[in-house]
């Protein structure tokens, strides 16, 4: 896996003016990144380029892991085992008050709950737990969406239900399907046309 020819696919992405015509080192760091991880986890060409769509969706465009925008008291009423859903929150580990606001949504795919940090360090090799703020780290972000997606930590369900593993190309219907892996149908239309030109620029790169 990987690819064979990175000048191609970063021509591709500047000629698709995804990321505008010029790209800044941020967003090439942030997209080497992610496709070190792709390539480490023996990601196929559709699933790899579902994975930039949505880290190029879930980060506002930029590629680079960011932290769930929002204060405190929303953290705490969406999260935390004092907020609106006691139950929720403990079924995902959140269950000491305070939970919610340090184990808010961060990284390439707003990776939340104390039990998914906690999967998440283990992959990482780090103790997520301890330090949520490392969520933010490239290539812990990176492996972390891999992982996650790959085993269906965000919503019980896995890239492979909707996309073959070793799938080369995916239909837009299939792309959209997909985003059921993160977030249900929300802006589902969108992030497949995203996947559509990722594959192009990966298939111009050579990823294999």
């Amino acid at each position: 896996m990987g690819l064979s020819n990175s000048g191609a696919f970063f021509a591709a992405l500047k000629q698709s003016q995804l990321l505008g015509a010029t790209l800044s080192q941020d967003e090439v760091d942030g997209a080497s990144a992610l496709l070190t991880a792709l390539d480490g986890d023996n990601w196929a060409t559709a699933w790899a380029a579902y994975g930039l769509a949505t880290a190029y969706h879930e980060t506002g465009h930029t590629l680079e892991p960011v932290t769930e925008r929002g204060g405190d008291e929303y953290f705490r009423r969406r999260y935390d085992v004092t907020g609106l859903d006691p139950a929720r929150a403990k079924a995902n580990g959140n269950t000491a008050p305070g939970d919610g606001i340090a184990y808010r949504g961060r990284g390439y795919v707003q990776l939340t709950w104390k039990a998914n940090y906690k999967k998440a360090g283990q992959v990482v090799g780090a103790d997520l737990v301890a330090v949520p703020e490392l969520a933010l780290r490239l290539d812990y972000a990176a492996k972390i969406m891999c992982s996650g997606m790959r085993n269906g930590w965000f919503t019980g369900k896995g890239l492979g239900r909707y996309i073959p593993e070793a799938a080369k190309t995916a239909t837009n219907g299939q792309y959209v399907l997909a985003r059921y892996v993160i977030n249900g149908a929300d802006r589902a239309a969108d992030i497949a046309s995203y996947a559509m030109i990722f594959e192009k620029a990966l298939t111009a790169g050579g990823w294999s």
